[in-house]
């Protein structure tokens, strides 16, 4: 499955003013990454994938529509899989893509 064009379209609205934001083909979907680390990937599955702080990660684990990203059947904290109905609005999608840059923004630079 491809990922969702016309959500990457509206993220890359989002993003748009960022400085240093970058976008490259990964494991099937597209990643949006600030400063070469990773915010938030248009996932071949469906939704997002969102970086936030692995501190953060169970406490976002409670909202509707977020579950924990797992990868190779190992849940990756500072990662979080958010459904493609839990971004169906621009405030909501916003909200998530603005975790997503912030949290990259406080990774040093690659």
């Amino acid at each position: 499955m491809a990922y969702d064009a016309d959500l990457a379209e509206r993220i890359r609205e989002l993003v748009a003013a960022e400085r240093g934001v970058e976008e490259k083909q990964m494991f099937g979907g597209l990643a949006f990454l600030v400063n070469g680390n990773m915010a938030v990937v248009v996932s071949s599955a469906g939704g997002l994938m969102v970086r936030v702080a692995p501190e953060q990660t169970e406490r976002f684990l409670s909202r509707e529509h977020v579950e924990p990203m797992v990868m190779s059947g190992r849940e990756m904290r500072g990662w979080l899989r958010v459904r493609a109905d839990g971004v169906t609005t621009k405030r909501r999608l916003s909200a998530w893509v603005t975790r997503g840059v912030d949290r990259a923004k406080e990774l040093p630079a690659k």
